[in-house]
């Protein structure tokens, strides 16, 4: 065959040279007045035109912002942004504490939380100081390329890329090492996909393959501004008074790696941030755990009571100060209310009590926990450490460890209600194996798929063995494999066709073009082993690899790939020898979802033109042969494929029909003329418009027959299931295959379960079959409007009348769902579904997976966790509440778009029942004890202030009061959120109902929030009392002076720090060697720095002068004190907890109450045999 004939001109959906402008229509209108002058960047136009840099920066700060933006940042928070204002009314005679004392630690808590936020941002400025100075070979004036780094190149500059390098911008690719300017780019790092794509330049271009074509190479790039479309590109190309179109295909993106091509020239056209991959680095939908989110409603709360009490003091403050004057004598004389300030003036009560409503707020603003938003950040970064080092979520296979993508969402990990998961590539292996086919009406291939054994040992219907629903043939003892060994992608068994034997069977010549189609029909690449000979593959899907291996295995293999046609090794089977045979391509209609097929247009060697196709059953059906389905032999082919498409569906293979065509040279010319002009055409609509040329040629189609892949079940994905079944986790499977393949796909993985009722929601009806042959849209949709909604009604009437513990699963293909989904609609079947255990949505598409998870997160108060590994999946997981992505052979989009990255679906069951549990019972725990010591210490300093006429004198040391929540309090709770467990990881996989406490959101109820908010209250009034009754009216010195307020205020707040740190170690379940530390050692630390600070000088101690040394210490009733308050304050929570756990336990107590008994009766059992031991 010639190699006269260009790619440019044989492959589809590529632009190539226009036969007119006239639709041209978009450029130079808004959007596509982008103008790019190749090879002339230093031309007076393009520098007036000031397009970016290639400079790029993913960084949030700079060094002039990250000051202010920082600040603003922390600031935003409700609790910073009072404890910044009540840092700057601390200089004014309003504080009643020194100014230092209060903004210290809040320089600390904003100074750490502002250093974390510049270290993540150095790395990420790092990687682009990495990026813009890569090395790039651009064409110079002086005719020649040379090095320049990344960040210098310019629109308009041509580039030289060499294999396995990455593109430095966007490029228009003019040339490649190949003759017609055909090259191979990797796009993992745009969209995940690991798939090769090939990219060609326009035939005008295509020349420039040495320096010297390139110095007197001018032209002019129109085309559309930047956008965020990696799919698309508008625009021409003006080069000699011509205008060529241009598309995608000659599109080459920045950070796609060029491979198996030697080298490529190309144009900058987009940079820095105008390249598509920039214009898409957008950060993800912002998703807060309910924790979180009612945290801040409980910091709320605490405002409400801070103002509250600031306001109850006030008011009775002011009482008291309206009574120091009457009758023109002075009640409290020794205050000399008769030489004041306005701050305490009897004569202007109300005055004076608004300013002390002002100082309240300051005073007992230690309610709001100033450490707690740090805090919570630094347990969830290293709870994620924890995640991503758990050996048991490390995939040995692919080397991928558990990641969690961000440290938001951990603790909401513990309280998933329902599971969205897609089901190709998270419940399965994507990993595509050909094992059966049909093939003139009859069926070859012979085995029991995965999922035909998972239901016969559900329904017990015998020995595995027994049935093999696939295939009549005898049992094959044959070689399947060449040279015994495993081929990956064909695990097909029939002595009938295989070694050749297709020959001597009944329509071999349909056979043989049925195997032709598989090799020629695709647009994989083979790669030759220079060292083996050996042939392999680069194909664009799993399924595709798996034709084209089958067809090799068979005899037709595909063993060259040019830019105008493919090459196979075939046996003929008039001579019985291998042949070598060419097809030219002439046209490759590419597989869309929307067309849900692919064709290619060849014409053979005996100079035939044939349409050879491959697709959905849905869609080839429709196309067949008006002729070939009215003869006798036509629709007994057809109706013996369907069975056997049928029984491939109930087998849960994927099911793909092949079918050709012969076209005519006056036919295929008229519609390479209408195709050709839809492919020049410059619109929005281009692509439908080439579609439905598409439609025009790819009909009439004869049936060949179909194939069947089986894509096996992960390791472990129904015991997974079943043990988040057993945690009452409800699992929606929402999948694009069809209801028979998914039906039996969900009884495999334990989705649909032996003995559970199925309420299936459909449109295969006559009625509605007959209203689509008639074409009435209208009536179609009211019929079909009418029908789900009757049997949603009747789905849920059937639910509610059952009185026996019965489960139902929904299962509903993708026409109803659509109609489900419609507003009137969506309440019924959201009804339905959730009062079912299990749903299965068939048929479903991208945007309905969005829309349902949109629903259920909507409707539901219980939190949604999507999860998928594709591309069609990241709209689920944007919208569910927490997105998982499995990192599979799909590419690494859906990774790229979640929380959270496993590597294989099982794993899900140890980040849930796990982590999830830990990290929510743990954060829970944290919040609340945060809130309760908070409170503790807080309403002391009120019960003070009530004891003390409310003054506005605090009752502590101003550094006392700082330090209490930076470092009296705050490391033993986040020893808590990192180390703490009730019951240990075997045990939580063991006994899934644990996770329920989760789910019910036990942990941080209101109930649960207010009970330790009242102990906090009960805590303070306890401390307060025991301290001021005990010690107020004894003598404390040997002198026998009485306590007076340092004293009082030192042994208060030693009770107080005493309380809550033994508090926690009475909340804490499972202690390590860093909590017992933690704790008592910010206890050791309260008196390190008591006795320190009290050495420095009075002008700096203040109250807390020697007050430990020379009189705390020494005397046993301040010890004394302290004992018995902290006992008295711990033995309300003491009684609680063995009060519930005794008479109202949760699920861990139940437990750890069970091992507690068996731990001694093996003990008494072990006692007792070493007392026989002894005896005998």
């Amino acid at each position: 065959m010639g190699r006269d004939l260009h790619l440019s001109k044989l492959l589809s959906f590529l632009c190539f040279e226009s036969q007119s402008s006239e639709n041209h229509g978009l450029i130079g209108h808004k959007g596509y007045s982008r103008v790019v002058h190749c090879n002339d960047p230093d031309n007076p136009e393009a520098i007036k035109l000031n397009y970016r840099g290639n400079y790029v920066s993913t960084t949030k700060y700079t060094a002039l912002n990250f000051i202010p933006k920082s600040l603003f940042e922390q600031f935003r928070r409700v609790a910073n942004f009072y404890f910044i204002v009540a840092a700057c009314v601390s200089f004014t005679p309003l504080a009643p504490y020194t100014a230092p004392s209060v903004a210290v630690p809040l320089l600390v808590v904003i100074g750490a939380t502002m250093c974390k936020e510049g270290v993540e941002d150095w790395r990420r400025r790092k990687q682009d100081i990495e990026a813009n100075n890569r090395r790039a070979n651009v064409y110079h004036k002086n005719h020649t390329f040379q090095e320049t780094r990344w960040k210098k190149l310019r629109v308009g500059d041509i580039v030289k890329v060499s294999r396995d390098e990455y593109f430095p911008a966007d490029l228009l690719l003019l040339s490649s090492s190949y003759e017609d300017g055909f090259c191979y780019v990797e796009t993992r790092n745009l969209d995940g996909e690991t798939s090769l794509k090939s990219k060609l330049a326009l035939e005008v271009t295509s020349s420039l393959r040495e320096e010297e074509s390139l110095k007197k190479f001018m032209a002019t790039i129109k085309c559309e501004d930047p956008n965020d479309n990696l799919y698309s590109f508008v625009g021409t190309l003006h080069h000699n008074g011509n205008e060529y179109p241009l598309s995608p295909r000659q599109i080459l993106l920045r950070d796609s790696k060029l491979k198996n091509t030697e080298f490529i020239y190309g144009v900058v056209i987009f940079t820095g941030h105008d390249t598509k991959v920039m214009q898409n680095a957008l950060d993800p939908p912002s998703k807060r755990s309910k924790i979180e989110r009612r945290m801040d409603r409980i910091v709320y709360l605490l405002f409400s009571m801070l103002i509250l009490i600031s306001f109850i003091g006030s008011f009775f403050f002011g009482i008291e100060t309206m009574r120091d004057f009457r009758g023109g004598r002075f009640r409290r004389w020794y205050l000399r209310p008769d030489d004041t300030t306005v701050f305490f003036d009897p004569q202007r009560a109300p005055i004076s009590a608004f300013f002390l409503f002002l100082t309240g707020l300051m005073l007992y603003g230690y309610l709001i926990p100033i450490s707690l938003y740090v805090s919570i950040e630094i347990v969830k970064v290293l709870q994620i450490i924890f995640i991503n080092q758990d050996q048991d979520m490390y995939d040995g296979e692919t080397k991928r460890p558990a990641q969690a993508r961000t440290s938001n969402l951990n603790e909401e990990l513990g309280q998933v209600g329902y599971i969205m998961s897609d089901k190709t590539g998270t419940l399965t292996c994507n990993f595509m194996e050909f094992v059966k086919c049909s093939i003139a009406g009859v069926a070859y291939g012979h085995g029991m798929t995965e999922v035909e054994r998972a239901l016969t040992r559900i329904k017990g219907d015998g020995p595995l063995e027994a049935v093999d629903t696939l295939s009549n043939l005898p049992p094959y003892h044959g070689d399947t494999r060449r040279s015994g060994n495993s081929i990956k992608g064909f695990n097909f068994r029939d002595e009938c066709i295989m070694n050749g034997q297709w020959v001597n069977a009944p329509h071999s010549d349909v056979i043989q073009l049925f195997f032709q189609t598989l090799a020629v029909c695709n647009t994989a690449v083979p790669e030759r082993n220079k060292h083996t000979g050996e042939i392999t593959y680069e194909a664009e899907s799993p399924d595709e690899l798996a034709f084209v291996i089958s067809a090799r295995e068979i005899g037709f293999e595909l063993f060259e790939r040019t830019q105008s046609s493919v090459s196979l090794h075939e046996l003929d089977p008039e001579t019985g020898k291998k042949v070598t045979r060419v097809y030219q391509i002439l046209e490759i209609l590419e597989f869309s979802s929307h067309r849900k097929m692919m064709s290619v247009i060849v014409r053979t060697m005996e100079n035939q033109i044939l349409l050879l196709c491959k697709g959905a059953d849905s869609e080839i059906l429709e196309r067949l042969s008006y002729k070939g389905r009215l003869s006798d032999e036509g629709r007994l082919f057809e109706a013996k494929t369907k069975e056997h498409v049928k029984t491939y569906a109930e087998a849960g293979l994927r099911i793909m029909l092949i079918a050709y065509r012969e076209l005519g040279e006056d036919e295929y010319g008229k519609w390479n003329a209408e195709f050709s002009k839809a492919k020049v055409t410059v619109t929005a609509d281009r692509i439908e418009m080439m579609d439905e040329v598409a439609d025009k040629i790819e009909k009439d189609l004869i049936l060949l027959g179909a194939t069947a892949i089986e894509d096996k079940l992960q390791k472990g994905v129904p015991e997974c299931i079943d043990k988040l079944a057993q945690a009452t986790i409800k699992i929606w499977v929402l999948t694009g295959d069809k209801m028979e393949t998914a039906v039996n796909i969900g009884y495999a993985c334990s989705l649909l379960r032996r003995g559970m009722r199925l309420i299936t929601i459909t449109l295969d009806f006559p009625e509605i079959k007959a209203l689509e042959r008639q074409g009435d849209k209208e009536a179609i949709f009211k019929a079909s409007l009418e029908s789900v909604k009757k049997q949603l009604i009747d789905g849920k009437k059937q639910v509610d009348s059952t009185k026996d513990p019965i489960e139902y699963g929904l299962v509903i293909d993708g026409k109803s769902l659509a109609f489900a989904l419609d507003k009137e609609l969506e309440k019924k079947f959201l009804e339905l579904a959730l009062a079912c255990a299990s749903v299965l949505c068939c048929r479903s598409t991208p945007k309905q997976k969005a829309l349902v998870t949109r629903l259920v997160k909507t409707d539901c108060s219980k939190t949604t966790l999507a999860i998928g590994d594709g591309g069609n999946d990241v709209s689920m997981l944007q919208e569910a509440d927490i997105g998982v992505g499995i990192n599979g052979v799909e590419g690494m989009q859906a990774v790229m778009s979640s929380d959270f990255a496993i590597a294989q679906f099982r794993f899900l069951e140890r980040l849930l029942l796990v982590h999830g549990r830990w990290c929510y019972r743990r954060i829970a725990m944290m919040v609340c004890y945060f809130f309760y010591k908070n409170i503790a210490f807080g309403f002391t300093l009120f019960w003070f202030e009530a004891y003390a006429s409310f003054s506005g004198q605090p009752a502590y040391n101003d550094w006392y009061m700082s330090f209490y929540n930076v470092f009296f309090t705050s490391l033993p709770v986040i020893a808590l959120g990192v180390f703490d467990q009730d019951v240990s990881a075997r045990l939580c996989l063991k006994y899934p109902l644990l996770y329920r406490e989760g789910i019910k959101n036990i942990l941080f109820s209101w109930p649960c929030i207010l009970l330790w908010i009242c102990n906090g209250v009960l805590s303070s009034i306890i401390i307060f009392f025991f301290t001021v009754n005990s010690m107020i009216i004894q003598a404390f010195r040997r002198d026998g002076q009485v306590v007076d307020y340092e004293i009082l205020g030192a042994t208060m707040y030693t009770c107080v720090v005493w309380a809550v740190n033994c508090q926690i170690a009475l909340s804490i379940n499972y202690f390590t060697w860093i909590q017992h530390f933690l704790i008592w050692g910010s206890i050791a630390f309260w008196y390190i720095f008591l006795v320190i600070y009290g050495f420095l000088s009075p002008r700096v101690s203040t109250t807390a002068y020697m007050v430990f040394v020379e009189a705390c210490a020494s005397s046993i009733l301040y010890w004394l004190v302290t004992l018995l308050a902290v006992i008295s304050t711990l033995l309300p929570y003491f009684s609680f907890r063995a009060f519930q756990s005794r008479f109202l336990p949760m699920a861990h107590d139940k437990l750890q109450l069970q091992r507690s008994e068996d731990s001694e009766a093996e003990m008494d059992h072990a006692k007792e045999n070493l007392r026989q031991i002894n005896v005998s």
